[in-house]
């Protein structure tokens, strides 16, 4: 590659960004131009299309219904989701580096990953009951599998180079935890974190289905009662974008945390480009 061809590098790769957004919106509006059009010709009780949603989503937004459901189901969200965090990761790391606790363990949280725990949910709530705490069990215990199994696969992908030469260096365990496999594993650790963002979603749903109805999953149950698709399309697509949001506030955090990742993917190499061509 020669040096008059490397300038014209990142003036592609912005057109190739920008290409993608232009194709981003374009699908969207094609689709909801389709849905408006078929949504039309169908039974209201049976479907509804994406105007006369906006129009329920306003209504509800101006009702206050909307914001309060939200902020009954984020709470609980929040609590199991962080707990799951905090639990999952530190457990992925011991059963991916400490084979007798991966003896004892591995086993059962490679069987509760597989578990269908939706059907745990009846006994979650003879249990814990119909309140707030029953809602973070089963937010928790639908999230947290995703998080230790991919923590867990991430300490047993680091290289063994990596850790012969902390050894060598007489470095501790605690020094090579801390400075060797928890910086190798921060790729995997975010991965169990964005897949265990659709998991507490659909706990978050479910428990609201199962236990006391409130939130938008009580949103969902009486417009569907009442046959009333638009309004129960709103709390669906407002869990569409909190999953996304969640999801992409994640890989904001994996940059910020784990930047040399995305400089061994060439990400990093292409923004300072953009940025010193913009200067």
């Amino acid at each position: 590659m020669t040096l008059e061809e490397q300038p014209l590098q990142p003036r592609r790769r912005r057109g190739w960004h920008l290409t993608n957004r232009y194709i981003t919106l374009a699908s969207l509006a094609v689709i909801l131009i389709v849905w408006e059009i078929l949504g039309r010709q169908l039974p209201a009780a049976l479907a509804s299309y994406p105007s006369a949603i906006a129009q329920a989503f306003w209504q509800l937004l101006m009702d206050g219904e909307l914001a309060s459901a939200f902020i009954a189901s984020i709470q609980p969200f929040i609590a199991g989701y962080l707990l799951s965090a905090l639990i999952g990761i530190p457990l992925g790391l011991l059963l991916g580096r400490d084979r007798t606790v991966e003896a004892a363990l591995g086993v059962y949280v490679t069987a509760g990953y597989a578990v269908p725990l939706v059907a745990l949910v009846p006994l979650f709530v003879l249990w814990f009951g119909l309140g707030f705490l029953v809602k973070v069990v089963i937010i928790f215990t639908m999230a947290v599998f995703p998080i230790i199994i991919n923590t867990w696969a991430g300490v047993q992908a680091v290289p063994s180079a990596l850790v012969e030469v902390g050894t060598a260096f007489v470095a501790s365990p605690a020094a090579i935890m801390r400075k060797i496999i928890v910086p190798a594993t921060i790729p995997h650790v975010m991965t169990g974190l964005r897949l265990a963002i659709g998991r507490a979603v659909v706990g978050m749903v479910v428990a609201e289905f199962f236990t006391a109805i409130g939130g938008l999953g009580g949103i969902v149950i009486r417009a569907g009662n009442n046959y009333d698709m638009a309004v129960l399309f709103v709390p669906i697509i407002v869990l569409m974008l909190l999953g996304y949001g969640l999801t992409v506030l994640v890989g904001k955090l994996e940059r910020r945390i784990a930047p040399w990742q995305s400089g061994i993917t060439g990400q990093d190499r292409w923004r300072s480009a953009l940025r010193e061509e913009e200067r």
